[in-house]
């Protein structure tokens, strides 16, 4: 049986405590109890979430855990030096050190990550920069590991966290069976982006709203600006016009990003060849894919694909 420890401390992120319910499905589903799972905290009893609210937790006391993942807070607040020195110290006893979002301040603070790559939220990704300017941070990923250590993004993150290690010990069949019990459409990559492409656009009309949704359903159609327009009804020039006051941007250029999403998340869940990644999300040839991704991510399709199979070896 592995044992995890949720470690919290006054005014953690209340969404942390998401990750129990991944390792709940996966005692009920694997038909054994696979997962010793529990809430502590240095002293035990009550804790005081971010909410106001309080969960009561086990005192760590001299408890070691196979994966102690420390959920992080609001505000990047430490918790007293004395958790810190706890968080170092078991550091050498367990086999997985983890932290969702904020978490990864204390884990950088005890030293656990000089040396290493972690991410935490984006918002919070230049004050940890600054603070432990050696850590690789690599803000842009929904969770990363490196050897013992993994560290997640944002809050939600920690169930993609959660799933993750679920998959490493008990195998991916039982880990995307849970992401379906969850109602999470898949379990997201460590290398997926934590930005949305739809979500960075806003568009705000109805009509450039419909255009896009058409083309995230249809990227390896046609998308030019005649066949966006007449989804969204407007000529081509009235529709390149509001399209661009509404995203500050040539539909061309975010049907691309769009594009390089989509091949993104191909390469994180299916083992597809680059060519037919190119071909389904409508690049056409893996050249012009490889040109979107250099001007995306700086990185050519098959830099992408190595991170992503290297992380399902970990």
């Amino acid at each position: 049986m592995h044992s995890v420890g949720l470690l919290v401390y006054p005014g953690f992120q209340s969404l942390a405590l998401a990750v129990a319910t991944a390792f709940e499905y996966a005692n009920l589903m694997h038909g054994s109890a696979a997962y010793d799972f529990a809430v502590v905290s240095e002293p035990g009893g009550a804790v005081a979430s971010s909410q106001g609210f309080a969960v009561q937790t086990e005192a760590w006391g001299e408890r070691t855990f196979d994966t102690l993942i420390v959920a992080g807070d609001n505000e990047c607040r430490l918790p007293p030096r004395s958790l810190i020195e706890r968080v170092r110290a078991s550091a050498a006893r367990s086999r997985r050190m983890a932290s969702i979002c904020t978490g990864a301040f204390v884990l950088a603070e005890a030293g656990l990550l000089d040396g290493r790559k972690a991410t935490t939220h984006w918002l919070h990704a230049r004050a940890f920069r600054e603070r432990y300017p050696r850590v690789q941070m690599e803000e842009d990923r929904i969770f990363v590991i490196d050897g013992p250590v993994w560290t997640s993004a944002g809050m939600s993150a920690g169930l993609d966290l959660a799933l993750a290690v679920i998959e490493k010990d008990l195998g991916r069949k039982l880990a995307l069976t849970i992401a379906r019990k969850l109602v999470i459409y898949q379990r997201r990559g460590g290398g997926q982006s934590q930005f949305s492409t739809l979500l960075e656009l806003d568009a705000r009309s109805d009509r450039v709203q419909t255009a896009l949704a058409y083309a995230r359903e249809n990227l390896a159609s046609d998308l030019s600006v005649e066949v966006l327009a007449n989804a969204a009804h407007l000529s081509p020039r009235q529709f390149s016009r509001v399209f661009r006051e509404e995203t500050g941007q040539p539909p061309a250029k975010a049907i691309e990003r769009l594009r390089v999403e989509a091949a993104r998340l191909m390469m994180e869940t299916s083992r597809h060849p680059i060519e037919v990644i190119a071909r389904e999300t409508g690049f056409g040839d893996r050249e012009r894919m490889r040109q979107a991704f250099l001007r995306a991510f700086g990185q050519p399709p098959q830099a992408i694909q190595r991170i992503s199979a290297n992380a399902e070896l970990v």
